[in-house]
């Protein structure tokens, strides 16, 4: 049986894409992403790949932070943006993550990487692609799924109640062209990487987010780490 990526969205988040999705161009991807686990090493595991929709229901959504592909290394990608399996040396872009988390509000820095406890509270750590072959970081773009996870943005965009959208880089930048709700939030500032880091530090998204959340009347983050 070929693979159906609509197919194995969950029910809330596939009803909420369906609309927003060209099937011919889905049809597509699915047949790429199918045939790319058949034949390469592809990261993340097959069964993590909708992790990000599987934590993060469409109706708790209330936080995107988006990332541009997965961690192609072995044992690393999990399905959600920035995060790491239980274990894994924390890379660098997650290093400097915590390290502005510490500074922003004063919480420790967490020895593990993932992620998991922020995407269950409402945060939706989303790449724009998501899947990669093993050590060749970005090759997968281009391939459709920047067209898949777009629109989950524009579904996010669509709720009534504040999102707040966290858009680290260049890259993810661009999306902003997406949110269009003024009720929403746009947080955006150079990436985590080692390569943009300092005009990363001092940007405190965290507090943002919280302060954003708050003034809409909805719970803040618990951006703690056990």
């Amino acid at each position: 049986m070929s693979l159906d990526l609509m197919e194995l969205l969950p029910a809330d988040w596939r009803e909420r894409l369906d609309p927003l999705i060209d099937p011919i161009g889905t049809a597509a991807l699915s047949a790429f992403v199918e045939q790319e686990y058949g034949s390469q090493t592809v990261f993340p595991p097959r069964e993590d790949l909708f992790n990000v929709f599987r934590h993060c229901s469409y109706d708790k959504a209330r936080v995107l932070i988006l990332g541009q592909d997965p961690y192609h290394g072995p044992d690393q990608a999990h399905g959600l943006s920035f995060s790491v399996r239980e274990g894994v040396r924390l890379p660098p872009s997650l290093r400097n993550i915590y390290k502005e988390l510490a500074a922003d509000l004063e919480i420790p820095v967490a020895k593990a990487g993932d992620l998991t406890p922020w995407a269950d509270q409402g945060v939706l750590l989303l790449n724009a692609v998501l899947t990669v072959r093993s050590g060749d970081a970005g090759s997968h773009a281009g391939k459709g799924w920047e067209e898949f996870t777009d629109a989950a943005i524009r579904a996010l965009n669509d709720k009534s109640e504040r999102v707040v959208f966290v858009l680290w880089g260049a890259y993810a930048r661009k999306k902003a062209r997406l949110i269009t709700g003024v009720h929403h939030t746009v947080i955006e500032s150079a990436h985590p990487s080692p390569l943009s880091a300092k005009r990363f530090f001092g940007t405190r998204p965290f507090s943002a987010v919280n302060k954003a959340l708050a003034d809409a009347g909805e719970p803040e983050i618990d951006w703690a780490l056990s």
